[in-house]
């Protein structure tokens, strides 16, 4: 398949299969949502430490949450396209040629992953936070997926990056008539805006703030709802461009959650940071990896085994970002 950038003078030709195998093909779309999930995984292994998670727990719930996420992205898609599976319904589980959804997909992995950690015994909300940032980077990665299949793109740009295909010709061709109807004009022929694109630089972003927001956390928590305020300020306006949304009526269903997420995102963590001035408290909900530094650190000072040694750049036990130790947790929580 040709895929053109004539603004930057950019003609690729790509192909949506990465393997085959005699009949058995394996599709690029599948092989980067693993890359992505795999190095999601190391990255949040590496750092489990500095959430008060222990790596071999946090792997537990991830394997939980994968099947979840999975399932929960693929009932969201057809719950809203089902006019797409209706005359074939074995078509449901094809998974490999794409019709996933992210917000699907996220709920999916959250509930399985918050029974995992119940079952585990394991903070939920630590756990959100390391996970934020994996989401990111496998919605990053994931996103290119999109770019082989050509899907998930928005209408006509004139902006020098604006992309066309035979797939995005044929999909416009094919809809311009629903999509005159919630007053979307568009011209097949002409370059559209490459929102798989948009994503991936708005979730790299995302996972830079992230990552050097960690020292400053001041609650279990805060950068799980970070996350999502960030990725549904991006949602909301990458979603108003394309032209494949799933759709209730003439709303766009990720749009409406999107904004949803950044709003409930904002309450909750204004009200939260308040609780905290109003406390007068240094020690009121100071995350777990805080805690446990700081009840090894009072052990420590009586005479008993003193917490590891923060490695290079990490903040010690009287700080708020400490390197958690190995004990179990001081106390049940979520």
């Amino acid at each position: 398949m040709e895929v053109r950038f004539p603004g930057l003078g950019l003609d690729l030709k790509i192909n949506d299969v990465a393997l085959k195998i005699g009949s058995f093909e394996i599709y690029w779309y599948a092989v980067v949502i693993c890359l992505g999930l795999v190095l999601a995984v190391l990255y949040c292994y590496r750092r489990s430490k500095l959430f008060g998670v222990k790596g071999d727990d946090f792997l537990d719930v991830v394997f939980w949450g994968f099947f979840g996420g999975i399932i929960g992205a693929r009932a969201y898609y057809v719950a809203y396209a089902f006019d797409q599976f209706k005359d074939n319904l074995w078509q449901i589980f094809n998974f490999r040629t794409g019709g996933m959804a992210i917000y699907g997909g996220l709920i999916g992995a959250i509930l399985v992953g918050a029974i995992a950690c119940r079952v585990k015994k394991m903070k939920v909300l630590p756990v959100l936070d390391l996970a934020g940032m994996g989401f990111f980077i496998g919605q990053a990665l994931g996103r290119w997926g999109n770019f082989f299949n050509q899907e998930a793109f928005g209408s006509n740009t004139t902006l020098p990056w604006g992309m066309y295909s035979p797939n995005t010709e044929a999909y416009l061709s094919r809809h311009a008539t629903a999509l005159a109807d919630l007053g979307v004009a568009v011209d097949p022929t002409m370059p559209v805006h490459p929102c798989f694109f948009y994503e991936f630089l708005w979730c790299l972003a995302g996972f830079l703030i992230l990552h050097f927001y960690t020292k400053h956390r001041r609650f279990d928590g805060e950068m799980f709802l970070i996350y999502i305020g960030w990725y549904g300020l991006g949602r909301f306006w990458i979603e108003g461009l394309r032209t494949d949304s799933l759709m209730i009526g003439r709303l766009r269903v990720s749009q409406l959650l999107a904004g949803a997420c950044v709003v409930a995102a904002l309450i909750t963590w204004l009200i939260v940071k308040g609780k905290i001035r109003a406390a007068h408290d240094e020690s009121y909900l100071r995350p777990q990896a805080w805690q446990l530094a700081r009840a090894a650190a009072a052990a420590e000072g009586e005479g008993g085994p003193g917490p590891s040694a923060p490695e290079e750049g990490e903040a010690g036990p009287a700080d708020p970002e400490p390197e958690a130790s190995d004990a179990p947790d001081a106390e049940d929580g979520r």
